[in-house]
């Protein structure tokens, strides 16, 4: 099998009340899972990464505004079409729930865990 690029989807806002700390901690645990999989051989992307700095630059005043619904999910909704699977961590999230629902629509493979990952 050859390297595979992979969503990873998890809580952003979900259980957080908007607290930056706890969604720098949802954050932090997407990016952990990434760098395994960049070290086991694969391509891992992130919606955060594409759509954060797209908010910012179109003048997001704050997190759910009119500025970040527009990008945040849509963002992902068309990388997740891309990528070849989809990793879901974390607790519960539509969002994230909905990467995982497009991927399967796409025919994409789905895992749950990084040991469910194959190596490349």
């Amino acid at each position: 099998m050859s390297a595979l690029m992979i969503l990873v989807a998890g809580p952003y806002r979900s259980g957080t009340n908007d607290d930056p700390a706890l969604i720098a901690k949802n954050v932090a645990a997407m990016t952990e899972a990434s760098l395994r999989l960049f070290r086991a051989g694969h391509l891992p992307v992130m919606g955060e990464w594409f759509a954060l700095p797209l908010i910012e630059h179109a003048g997001s005043t704050g997190i759910g505004d009119e500025v970040f619904n527009e990008i945040f999910h849509p963002v992902s909704r068309r990388l997740v079409a891309k990528c070849d699977a989809c990793l879901r961590i974390g607790g519960p999230s539509a969002g994230a729930d909905e990467m995982v629902a497009i991927a399967r629509q796409h025919g994409k493979a789905v895992f749950h865990g990084l040991d469910e990952v194959p190596a490349p």
